[in-house]
């Protein structure tokens, strides 16, 4: 059931992390400073790369570029320099277990496996590689899954401490981390925002929706029963759109200002070469004209995801060996 390349050890980015970053440590956070969630070990406010005269509506000029390349690498950097501490201090360092699977697993096969993760003691974090195939319940798996190791974020108890007021998850889901982590170190206002998710998956539309609200801002959740999506859209200051439809989201959807976050990853085929390309669920080319920000379709949300990851990881491994 075991991956032949090693399921437990180093995750093959974490790794690559700590051994090519050589960069001092930055004064860069690791994640969001989200009310009533956590508290960054770095007080000091981020960088602020969004021209204040672009954050909201000023019709004079084409988007603000939200790319996350350089963010991801200030987060990896920050981890590479947290890991080596820790390395050269109590002779430790993080480990994740990745569960690849065959089609034709067994249920109870998998369930074992992800039991027997959850009693290592020097495993940290535990990813089943979703989507499982159909004859599997994902429920049930998730649910088996040690919220302490939960990586992901998926476990009914993260989520349901993210929507309470008070309480702290164990692990936020990495690509909504991601999200806010990505706004806010551009310098984007989210207290007092109206903002517009497209999506109401449990995995995408839910968490990013919690995590903005904890941030105060006022949040539609848009699904395929809406009626009028276009026009609520357009009322946004924010548009998060994660619903895995190419281009669903045109320029006339958004009121001229908005920030957007384009969160899909779509495959499409062009019908001129038959070659396939990676678009998001926002037109781009439109968008790009009205927004006063917008990330790109690759190169926006993705890279901090990853980062957010190996974040949480690392956050995992500090809390078995009590240095958080």
């Amino acid at each position: 059931m075991r991956s032949t390349v090693g399921v437990v050890g180093w995750h093959r980015t974490l790794r690559k992390t700590l051994h090519s970053l050589s960069a001092p440590s930055s004064p860069a956070f690791l994640g969001p400073n989200l009310p009533d969630v956590w508290v960054p070990g770095d007080h000091t406010s981020p960088p602020t790369h969004f021209p204040e005269s672009l954050q909201w509506a000023n019709g004079h000029s084409n988007a603000v570029i939200l790319e996350g390349k350089s963010i991801a690498k200030q987060i990896k950097v920050k981890v590479a320099d947290e890991i080596r501490r820790m390395k050269s201090g109590i002779g430790k360092f993080p480990r994740l277990a990745v569960v690849l699977l065959p089609q034709k697993c067994a249920e109870s096969q998998l369930l074992d496996v992800v039991s027997s993760f959850n009693d290592e003691t020097d495993v940290h974090g535990i990813i089943v590689q979703l989507p499982l195939p159909q004859h599997l319940d994902e429920e049930k798996v998730i649910n088996v899954l040690s919220p302490e190791k939960d990586v992901d974020g998926f476990h009914p108890l993260n989520m349901g401490n993210l929507a309470i007021r008070g309480r702290k998850p164990f692990f936020i889901p990495c690509a909504r981390r991601g999200c806010v982590e990505l706004l806010l170190r551009h310098g984007v206002e989210i207290k007092g925002k109206r903002a517009v998710i497209i999506g109401r998956s449990k995995i995408a539309g839910l968490p990013t929706s919690l995590l903005l609200q904890r941030h105060h801002a006022t949040v539609s959740m848009l699904h395929s029963y809406t009626k009028n999506p276009e026009q609520i859209t357009s009322e946004a200051d924010i548009v998060v759109a994660d619903v895995g439809i190419p281009n669903i989201v045109r320029g006339n959807w958004l009121k001229k200002g908005a920030v957007v976050i384009d969160m899909g990853t779509n495959q499409v085929k062009d019908p001129r070469d038959h070659s396939f390309h990676v678009s998001g669920d926002v037109c781009f080319e439109e968008a790009v004209k009205v927004a006063s920000a917008i990330t790109p379709v690759p190169g926006g949300v993705g890279p901090v995801t990853i980062s957010m990851l190996l974040s949480n990881i690392l956050d995992s491994a500090k809390r078995s060996f009590e240095m958080i």
